[in-house]
């Protein structure tokens, strides 16, 4: 029996413990965050009660401290954590591998009011404006004019004067109206299943805009042409990431690589091909033997 640590005990934790029980992996929840840690002799985990870790922690200060005392490989290490984390080193390294991804423009604290202008005036408005480096949706938002987008760009200096903030910068991209939200799950390179994520008509009526799950989309499995598969993998390749979720975008005319996630929430199995945890039983035992 493998034990696997899992730092997140939301969704993901829940759903995958008996799938790879069955596939002879124990899942284990080891809280890293909103606790207290001593670093000695009376560390709360032994470096011998685990063989491999899960993704690695969201918040990268605690992860090197579980990194340090539990003394395991990841399947998603701190590096590829770190690297889809990154929205502008993503975009620029698909763009580079001439993978599609939106129009956009890498902005970093602080620049002058006629440089962000300059920025604003090379999209058809409106453009969305997006942190650089959060998840979920949070902090993005969408301005229709130059008042709404400088408003929005002076809140985000406000942000970043606290001086502990390590990421000062932030995303203005191309806004792509009525488009569909997949997100695409590869594992090792190769594609295990997606779903398209979709707002109540209710949200929409109101205005809402933004796809996430923990927003209040629905996640509905989904078949995904060839090609569309395909691009994906090659997200994943490019970016050599073990597990991750791709978020793509499609317009009448379009289909473009939005993000990355390298700590992908994991669905309802029905929703992934029906050998996806055989596969990622696989992918554990390959990463536990480092």
């Amino acid at each position: 029996m493998i034990d696997l640590a899992v730092a997140n005990d939301q969704e993901t934790f829940e759903r995958m413990g008996e799938p790879l029980a069955e596939r002879g992996i124990q899942v284990h929840h080891v809280p890293v965050r909103e606790r207290v840690v001593p670093l000695g002799a009376d560390a709360p985990w032994d470096p011998d009660e685990y063989d491999v870790g899960f993704v690695y922690p969201g918040r990268l200060m605690e992860g090197g401290v579980a990194d340090a005392l539990l003394e395991v490989p990841w399947l998603n290490d701190h590096e590829t954590v770190l690297t889809s984390r990154n929205k502008a080193e993503v975009l620029a390294r698909l763009e580079r591998a001439d993978l599609p991804v939106p129009r956009s423009v890498y902005v970093s604290n602080d620049v002058s009011e006629a440089e962000l202008a300059a920025v604003f005036d090379r999209f058809e408005p409106p453009v969305v404006v997006k942190p650089n480096s959060t998840t979920r949706g949070v902090g993005v938002a969408k301005a229709h004019d130059l008042d709404s987008f400088l408003g929005i760009c002076d809140y985000l200096s406000l942000v970043h004067d606290y001086r502990a903030t390590g990421d000062q910068s932030f995303l203005v991209q191309e806004y792509l109206p009525n488009a569909t939200d997949y997100r695409v799950m590869v594992l090792e390179g190769e594609y295990v299943g997606a779903v398209e994520r979709r707002l109540p008509d209710e949200a929409v009526s109101e205005g809402q805009w933004k796809h996430n799950v923990h927003r209040g989309a629905d996640a509905t499995g989904v078949a995904l042409p060839d090609a569309w598969r395909d691009l994906a993998e090659s997200v994943a390749t490019e970016l050599e990431i073990p597990f991750l979720g791709v978020d793509l975008l499609e317009t009448d005319d379009r289909l473009v690589v939005n993000e990355t996630n390298a700590r992908p929430t994991i669905d309802e199995e029905t929703k992934y091909d029906p050998d996806f945890y055989d596969r990622l039983a696989a992918a554990i035992r390959t990463a536990a033997q480092g």
